[in-house]
């Protein structure tokens, strides 16, 4: 029905089962004008933000189906992107009204904290899809994301070797390394004043070494295979642990270390009881920072040399045989592993620290 309906939008030829697909128009031009009137309108409440979101994932769908027709595919006309438009308008209300909820109940609060990001996102895969197939963009420049998860579903066995090689090898390996030493040295630091001076100033040394000037040096002296980009990992994600380890260290407050004074604590109590604890949200920031750092460098690493598996070394291949499709399989690949990486992190950091003022806020 939806289809038929958005069928005079598209610009395409008569479709099977209707003659007079024009005709059709009269009745879609109310239905876009009560979508938009319904998005703009103010006071949108969360069920009927609601309400308005399902409308518009039913609406999308039959765009969807629509664009599967070889017919419209590449030509769609101006009266489908209107439609376009005007769902653009109303699941623009509609999210905003859902992010506006506020309850006393954590579960429907986390839903909600869900939901809006979930949709958000599902609404800009749906205009990646609509754009590419509606306008015609050249695979080689632009797959649509229907064509990438293709691919992704039909490459799991590549992808999987990839994803091993890449980051349960390299990436794990080298985080761990890095943010480890960066915490003991962190320690030293605080523990030594005068390697402030000298620590500090080579790690920021470090830091700023670049990923493609480092990634052959560390080629020729750990070999082609995962040890080489585990030490790249290594030297990017050491200095943001060092530097917010540190800081976090000379977080906690001068009662807090007189109190500990008075009963007697010496240095590595008080690090362990205060001192530690008052840090923790700075590590976190810097596990946080850093699992995305390790990503990054472990997969530009593969650039500059690596066995025939990886998803660095995927990515510069695919894309010299233009196989763009493949190179967004593997994109999608490391946004999940990012992302979940990440996530777990934070996850860890939302039950370690409890008890920061940020996390009590949101409560």
């Amino acid at each position: 029905m939806l289809v038929a309906l958005a069928l005079p939008l598209s610009g395409g030829e008569a479709a099977v089962g209707w003659r007079d697909a024009a005709s059709v128009w009269p009745l879609m031009a109310p239905l876009v004008g009560v979508c938009a009137w319904l998005g703009w309108r103010g006071g949108v409440g969360a069920g009927q933000a609601g309400i308005l979101v399902l409308a518009v994932a039913v609406g999308t769908m039959g765009a969807l189906a629509l664009l599967n027709e070889q017919a419209v595919a590449g030509r769609a006309a101006s009266g489908f992107w209107l439609y376009i438009l005007a769902l653009w308008v109303a699941v623009w209300r509609g999210i905003d009204g859902i992010a506006r909820f506020r309850s006393l109940d954590v579960r429907a609060q986390r839903l909600v904290n869900l939901v809006v990001p979930a949709a958000f996102g599902l609404w800009l895969i749906f205009l990646w899809e609509v754009v590419t197939v509606g306008f015609g963009v050249p695979q080689v420049l632009l797959p649509a994301p229907s064509m990438v998860a293709d691919r992704f579903g039909g490459s799991l066995d590549i992808l999987w070797a990839d994803f091993r090689q890449t980051f349960l090898k390299a990436v794990i390996a080298g985080y761990v390394m890095g943010c480890g030493a960066g915490f003991v040295v962190a320690v030293l630091v605080d523990r030594v004043p005068f390697l402030q001076r000298g620590l500090l100033p080579l790690g920021n040394l470090v830091s700023a070494l670049p990923i493609v000037g480092v990634a052959p040096i560390m080629v020729m002296w750990f070999g082609f295979d995962w040890p080489s980009k585990a030490a790249v990992v290594v030297i990017m994600t050491f200095f943001p642990m060092l530097v917010n380890t540190v800081t976090g260290l000379a977080a906690a407050g001068a009662l807090e270390r007189d109190l500990m004074r008075s009963y007697g604590a010496g240095y590595w109590p008080t690090l362990v009881k205060l001192r530690l604890p008052a840090a923790l949200p700075f590590i976190f920031n810097a596990l946080k920072i850093n699992s995305t750092l390790a990503l990054i460098g472990a997969i530009v690493a593969e650039f500059f040399g690596t066995p025939i598996v990886g998803m660095g070394f995927r990515i510069s291949t695919e894309v010299g045989r233009l196989n763009v499709d493949m190179v967004w399989a593997e994109i999608a690949l490391a946004a999940l592993a990012g992302s979940t990486f990440y996530g777990l992190v934070a996850l860890g950091e939302r039950v370690t620290t409890f008890w920061h003022p940020s996390f009590r806020m949101q409560r």
